[in-house]
């Protein structure tokens, strides 16, 4: 069943692995189902390039697994929180992309720099407290941080955790968050004051984003990934 869903997983990780933001085997994404009963999630420890769509992990929400012969990904109960918790999420990258993973080392959370990123990203990029891969205390930790409606968030001495409506918009949302990740990182090594978006313009653009992320509850937005 869903092996549409599941080719996309996929096609999704290699394509993040050819432009730099997946290597080899960590990170993890998944996928909200149709019916909203369960997801779909990579599995542990499977190089992206050589990972094939029967191998994808199908979970309800009680991390039951449903399909799939290998252990789904150790952060499968992270994602799953983050579903439980945000009902407009349909689609979860986890990535250890550099920049934005380098920022989560010297805890810099990014300010609201550039209107694509308020209006897709959210407020600002928090920088979520650690807690060790895998474990309930990082669930716990992720979906009680995730609840201010924000699009990305930085895991302290981790990575990088993205959402999106379907997962082309998740996609989208690893490129901006790694470009706002980049240039804040440039801007600080110069020592200067660094320039942030009026004020105004932040709440303009983040509340477009909560306006969308109401359509989507209230299914106006297709979650379907297409």
């Amino acid at each position: 069943m869903f092996e549409q869903e599941k080719q996309l997983i996929v096609s999704t990780a290699q394509e993040l692995v050819k432009k730099g933001y997946l290597m080899a085997t960590g990170g993890n994404i998944s996928l909200r189902l149709p019916g909203n009963k369960s997801f779909a999630v990579t599995p542990s420890n499977v190089d992206y390039m050589t990972m094939t769509s029967d191998q994808i992990c199908i979970l309800d929400f009680d991390l039951k697994q449903l399909e799939g012969d290998l252990p789904p990904s150790v952060e499968a109960g992270m994602h799953c929180g983050i579903y439980i918790t945000r009902q407009d999420v349909s689609a979860i990258v986890h990535t250890h992309q550099v920049y934005a993973s380098a920022l989560t080392l010297i805890k810099k959370p990014i300010p609201a720099l550039f209107d694509e990123q308020a209006r897709f990203l959210g407020r600002q990029v928090d920088i979520i407290p650690y807690g060790p891969s895998g474990t309930g205390m990082l669930k716990k930790t992720v979906a009680k941080h995730v609840k201010n409606k924000n699009n990305a968030f930085m895991m302290q001495n981790h990575g990088a955790l993205i959402f999106g409506h379907d997962m082309e918009r998740a996609i989208h949302n690893v490129e901006i968050l790694e470009k706002c990740s980049l240039a804040y990182l440039l801007a600080l090594c110069t020592e200067e004051k660094v320039s942030k978006i009026p004020l105004a313009i932040r709440e303009i653009a983040f509340n477009k984003l909560k306006k969308d992320q109401k359509k989507i509850i209230d299914g106006e937005i297709s979650t379907s990934g297409e």
